[in-house]
């Protein structure tokens, strides 16, 4: 206790010494009179300064979370203060605070005891000792907490996940929260990895991959901040609801603008569509709302997604487009007017000689507006202004002819073409419809005549954009992240892949919550054959952070039994209450519910989720639960936000999000069969600190009945 009281107060007054500092430089630079003006140079310099007010009011709150003390080889240890920005020392040589992203930094995160410890700087690598790795928890300039993991003067030096352990057992509220503070060293290897890297993270549920990507995005701002900016960054996420989610992260960690979207929204901005295809609620609530058991058992060429989203069917594009040159300039010469002819071999030579180093459509847009002056310049040599007139009036109805018999290259309308039907299509186009299933070219033919498109649609898209546009700066991206990549085709990465400096991926999800079968991949192998070895690295994260180790325990059982899986999440040591079981059935099943969820809230929970097994169910418990007078919130996937309190949702609309509590609603035979323990691992998965699981009269196999019920 002595040792914590003398630990506390050093701490206090070094915590003072620094909010007395930033206090004074933020003073000095209030003082300094907001630049309004027209002149760059002090526009520059006004952005500068704002800059730094922000970051030192944030810092202000917050200056720092731990402490590494450090002595290179020969010298003594030095105290160091880390956290979520740096704070200069205007009248020292060290800062008074370094960013988390620092090179030293590192030591505190990657330590893990030991006689000697190194990291890497850019003058080479530092070695030396650490003496001291501390945790501070500071909020509002306030000293709550302080605690050591490691102390080279305690008897058995070691790293302690007491303070880990501490800030996981908080609750949760309706945002996705840093997590510098605690960032572990498999965690941090991730984070710090080189920019120019595939990297490929397969992440237990709750082993933090999604919080890690936006972590790296700020250490790789940081540490190639002359090669890459935040608006050329990207993140796709699932959906609007999990974008707002994790919403919070980058701006905590000092970072703004990196640009977060779905995959469907970019693709239509690409492709200049008015409303992205979607997936959404129409795709889902088949699968989901009828039973994905016969849908697992076809093969991929079967499953519209699962065929659109290989390479396979890049290859019948690439085949479908690999003369498309030859077919473009129409075999004729072009005669506006008797009497002035542009030869076919002239406009062949345009196309195939001067303008060949652009892609296809922008080479017809040349050609095409070359003709037009052309058509001007032979109108000036007309003998009258009358004959000018009618030769313009008659170059101009044929100009315009002779332009539709050109293809038309446009991503939409080539697409059409490739599921025309033969008789129908346009000359020089190959027929490619024996090599797509009969299925799939039906149904593809069908929607498409209607002027309408899918999800699964547009990597194609993209893909044939790509083959005949140029792609332009504004549009590419240093630095992409790809959540619950394990719904992302291979196709669509590739097609991102052009997109991307460096092939420079942060590629992050969980096969074992693969519930979109339809469309995503099996194995990551699928996706690190898009690029050589040399460009690409794998990462396991099998620690979970997120539920207590009853909830994991309990979920990988599901995953053992219905699965077969292999990877399993390794709990971090946090006990908590045993996973319930309870019956609910019949007239007692709304009742049944009721009393759960008011025993689940009965403590400090701040969130609570109703798993249903549809959409259908969510709306119905919603309407019961209002009627009762319970505030809730129903999520069902039109909604861009997550509120928190109590949520009512489908299971399958709950990846990527946590509660304190959890319930699942009907976890029998006839809502979870054969096919379905992926999506029931998912649901578990959600509860941070208590799952329930209220059933019918038979529990699906897979679910160990050594858990008891528990009766109210």
């Amino acid at each position: 206790m002595e040792d914590f009281q003398s630990a506390y107060q050093e701490e206090k007054a070094r915590l003072d010494r620094t909010l007395e500092e930033i206090e004074k430089q933020l003073i000095a630079l209030r003082s300094i009179p907001e630049y309004t003006g027209h002149d760059f140079t002090e526009q520059v310099l006004e952005a500068s300064r704002q800059s730094e007010r922000e970051q030192l009011e944030r810092s202000f709150r917050e200056p720092y979370f731990g402490r590494l003390d450090f002595g290179e080889q020969g010298k003594p240890g030095t105290p160091y203060y880390i956290g979520k920005l740096g704070v200069g020392d205007p009248g020292g040589k060290e800062p008074i605070v370094i960013d988390w992203r620092a090179p030293l930094a590192s030591l505190f995160y990657s330590f893990t005891g030991g006689e000697s410890a190194s990291y890497e700087a850019p003058e080479g690598m530092i070695e030396g000792l650490v003496y001291l790795k501390r945790n501070v928890v500071i909020r509002k300039g306030i000293l709550e907490r302080v605690a050591d993991t490691y102390n080279r003067d305690s008897e058995g030096p070691a790293v302690s996940d007491e303070f880990l352990v501490y800030r996981l057992g908080e609750n949760k509220d309706n945002r996705l929260r840093d997590i510098v503070s605690t960032i572990q060293a498999e965690q941090d290897l991730i984070i710090r990895a080189a920019k120019n890297t595939a990297l490929i993270i397969q992440g237990v549920a709750g082993s933090g991959k999604t919080t890690v990507a936006l972590h790296r995005l700020a250490f790789l701002l940081y540490q190639y901040k002359e090669q890459i900016t935040a608006e050329r960054m990207i993140i796709f996420a699932p959906n609007h609801m999990f974008i707002d989610y994790i919403s919070e992260v980058l701006p905590e960690l000092g970072v703004g603008d990196i640009q977060q979207s779905t995959y469907s929204d970019w693709a239509a901005q690409i492709l200049g569509l008015d409303t992205p295809p979607q997936d959404g609620s129409e795709t889902l609530t088949h699968w989901f709302d009828v039973t994905n058991t016969k849908l697992g058992r076809l093969n991929d060429d079967e499953l519209p997604g699962r065929f659109k989203g290989s390479l396979k069917f890049k290859g019948i594009l690439d085949a479908f487009l690999e003369n498309i040159e030859s077919y473009c300039v129409p075999p004729l010469d072009f005669e506006p007017w008797e009497g002035a002819v542009l030869s076919h071999a002239d406009i062949l030579q345009w196309f195939e000689g001067e303008y060949r180093h652009y892609p296809v459509a922008r080479r017809k847009e040349r050609v095409l507006s070359r003709i037009h002056r052309w058509i001007e310049m032979e109108l000036k040599k007309s003998p009258s202004l009358a004959a000018m007139k009618e030769r313009k009036k008659k170059a101009q109805q044929r100009e315009k002819a002779y332009a539709k018999k050109w293809p038309e290259l446009e991503p939409v309308s080539l697409y059409q073409e490739l599921f025309r039907a033969k008789k129908s299509m346009n000359a020089g186009f190959p027929d490619m419809s024996e090599y797509i299933p009969k299925s799939i070219w039906k149904e593809t033919q069908t929607y498409l005549k209607k002027q309408t498109m899918k999800e699964e649609d547009l990597a194609a898209l993209l893909y044939l954009f790509t083959c005949i546009n140029e792609i332009e700066g504004h549009m590419t991206f240093d630095h992409v992240v790809i959540d619950e990549a394990q719904d992302f085709s291979p196709f669509q990465v590739l097609v991102l892949d052009r997109f991307v400096k460096g092939h420079s991926f942060t590629i992050l999800g969980d096969l074992s919550q693969g519930i979109h079968y339809y469309k995503g991949v099996q194995s990551w192998d699928e996706m690190a054959s898009l690029f050589r070895p040399e460009e690409t690295a794998y990462f396991a994260l099998t620690r979970s952070y997120r539920s207590t180790m009853e909830i994991i325990e309990f979920a990988n059982e599901i995953l053992k039994r219905g699965v077969g899986a292999e990877l399993l999440a390794v709990p971090v040591f946090r006990s908590g209450d045993p996973v319930r079981l309870q019956s609910a059935v019949g007239d007692h099943r709304e009742t049944s519910i009721s009393q759960v969820l008011e025993v689940a809230l009965s403590g400090s929970y701040r969130t609570a989720a109703l798993l249903t097994r549809t959409l259908q169910e969510a709306k119905q418990l919603y309407e019961y639960l209002i009627d009762q007078g319970i505030e809730v919130h129903l999520i069902d996937g039109d909604k861009g936000q997550y509120a928190g309190g109590i949520s009512v949702l489908p299971v399958y609309l709950s990846k990527g999000l946590e509660f304190d509590a959890v319930i699942l609603t009907d976890v029998d035979t006839g809502h979870y069969g054969p096919g379905d323990a992926k999506l029931l691992y998912v649901g578990c998965t959600r509860a941070l600190h208590e799952l329930w699981l209220l059933h019918g009269d038979i529990l699906p196999d897979y679910i160990s009945t050594d858990t008891p019920e528990n009766g109210l």
